[in-house]
């Protein structure tokens, strides 16, 4: 959580390194204070170098290391059917878009892309954004009036919250999937103001699923609409792929969605799906979307693969889930709390930030790479270790991680 320039917090050693390079005459700038500062608190971020493609096992900074912290669920970003629609996409129309797609038109890769996408969520139209997070800034502050009511679940993702605050809605959040609260919120409303329920489908930190039955019954009791945030869902859950509403075999006029192709779908780029009216009020009105040069051919191109093959090729998905129906349950039996997961992300709770990270660090040196998740993600007091599964990781590999999360976790007393 960040603080206030007025008043800078760091430590002892910290201090010394500031006040000796004031007496050196160096001028503190703003950015240097708030890095110090996250690295008081166990806070700061850095970048890792891969040299190789994104798989169960990479090359990190030089080393060969097992990867569980990729949200490539299904194994799709090196897959070869993937790269070769790539390919040929490149061949055929070259690197690049070269402009919006309302300057200088929208490649039919766009219209089979968002076609396919509509059919796959079961609504009437899709409309394509260059990123997930862009989708939510655009729609979400497109759609949402003056005066509105935006109800969001506190562990939304960062750009729901973004896109929330740049609506002009009135912003209140309930407990985390707290449907009594919500209630309690929603009789509070005037009646006349039009009400956003704003949740993610799949919760990208925590592993739980959004109680989508509980969240319509109260929009058509309340007369509010859901936007749905199915990032982390689509091709992972649901007998189709589909996603939440297909986890839960529903559909309801009352929700509207988003995806995103650079997940399951191994791709890259973002996706609203709902009725075709509300799709042609963004082409005018989402200025990500206006504003943005449109996703190269080769993009598109990789999107159409991905949805074909989670088509075609159930027997990915059934993989998925078997391979965390394996982890998980051999996870619990060594003792550790993995919050309220029930998907192929598997939080570990640890608690302290610097535990956590010494908890990843641990694991890196056993040749395993874990990543750690840490406050202003999640909330003060969970920090964590955030495991991935892919439907690609085989048992050995699985249980290579068990035995070092084991040891490590005995020797860091979370045992």
């Amino acid at each position: 959580m960040s603080r206030s320039f007025d008043a800078p917090f760091v430590d002892s050693n910290e201090a010394d390194i500031l006040s000796n390079a004031l007496k050196k005459g160096e001028k503190m700038t703003r950015e240097k204070d708030e890095l110090a500062w996250l690295k008081a608190e166990h806070h700061l971020r850095t970048l890792r170098r891969v040299s190789s493609p994104t798989s169960t096992t990479i090359e990190l900074e030089g080393k060969k290391v097992l990867l569980f912290c990729s949200n490539n669920y299904l194994g799709l970003a090196n897959h070869p059917l993937l790269k070769k629609a790539a390919i040929s996409a490149v061949e055929t129309w070259g690197v690049g878009s070269g402009a919006s797609r309302l300057i200088s038109g929208s490649l039919h890769l766009n219209q089979k892309l968002e076609e396919k996408l509509a059919q796959l969520k079961c609504t009437e139209a899709a409309l394509v954004f260059n990123s997930g997070y862009t989708t939510n800034l655009g729609v979400l502050s497109a759609i949402i009036q003056k005066g509105d009511l935006i109800l969001a679940d506190r562990l939304n993702h960062a750009s729901l919250i973004d896109g929330c605050r740049l609506s002009r809605g009135t912003f209140r959040v309930y407990r985390h999937k707290d449907m009594a609260q919500l209630e309690k919120l929603l009789k509070q409303r005037k009646t006349s103001q039009q009400t956003f329920i704003v949740t993610d489908g799949l919760f990208s930190m925590d592993g739980d699923i959004a109680p989508l039955p509980e969240l319509v019954d109260l929009a058509e009791r309340y007369d509010a609409t859901i936007y749905l945030d199915d990032a982390h869902a689509t091709g992972v859950l649901g007998e189709h792929g589909g996603g939440s509403l297909d986890h839960f075999q529903m559909t309801s006029p009352r929700i509207i969605q988003m995806g995103t192709l650079s997940k399951a779908l191994g791709g890259f780029g973002g996706f609203f799906c709902g009725r075709r009216s509300l799709v042609d009020y963004l082409v005018n009105k989402a200025r990500p979307f206006i504003y943005t040069t449109a996703l190269p051919p080769s993009v598109l191109a990789t999107g159409l693969a991905a949805l074909d093959l989670i088509e075609k090729e159930p027997q990915i998905r059934e993989q998925l889930w078997k391979n965390r129906a394996y982890f998980h349950k051999k996870l619990r039996a060594l003792g550790f709390d993995t919050f309220e997961s029930e998907t192929p992300i598997i939080p570990i709770r640890v608690g302290e930030s610097d535990k956590a990270l010494a908890f990843s660090e641990y694991l890196l040196d056993h040749g395993l790479f874990v990543q750690a998740i840490r406050p202003p993600t999640v909330p003060e007091g969970t920090a964590r270790l955030r495991v991935t599964l892919m439907a690609t990781h085989r048992l050995e590999e699985m249980d290579t991680l068990l035995t070092q999360l084991e040891a490590g976790g005995k020797a860091l007393g979370l045992l």
